[in-house]
């Protein structure tokens, strides 16, 4: 048996829309402290895929090749953004391709789905990669 089946089988099932929803949801409280002033209002959705216009826009074309997509409620592309919020700004996350990605690793959901946020979050509000491996390290030493 590959090790993808022996991960998802320790879990029973895989977890779902609802699983992955509550669970970035608690993230989202315990993000490092440089995001905490850019997550006050951000909203969290979970999706099995990324739809064709966000692939479109972000020039994607395999479905499993985007983990997570930081959209904010002033863009209507990457860009282009209106002079008013119709909204909130959202982190949308997407549970197939992070499942995978998951079960490659071997590493805990949790931490994944944490680190997916950061890189998303910290590269819409332009962090340096040091600063966002900073912030990554920095969860991975138990401060958690």
């Amino acid at each position: 048996m590959s090790n993808r089946k022996n991960i998802i089988m320790n879990f029973g099932n895989p977890p779902g829309l609802d699983d992955l929803q509550v669970m970035a949801e608690e993230l989202l409280d315990n993000l490092p402290d440089e995001l905490q002033d850019y997550v006050e209002d951000l909203s969290i959705t979970i999706e099995n895929f990324p739809d064709d216009t966000v692939k479109h826009d972000l020039n994607v074309e395999d479905d499993y090749d985007l983990l997570g997509y930081y959209a904010c409620a002033k863009q209507l592309s990457p860009g282009i953004e209106k002079k008013e919020s119709d909204g909130e700004d959202t982190i949308i996350l997407f549970r197939r391709p992070i499942l995978d990605l998951w079960a490659e690793e071997e590493t805990d959901l949790s931490s994944l789905v944490r680190q997916i946020m950061i890189e998303e979050i910290g590269s819409y509000f332009e962090f340096s990669d040091e600063d966002i491996e900073d912030m990554i390290e920095t969860h991975h030493q138990g401060l958690l």
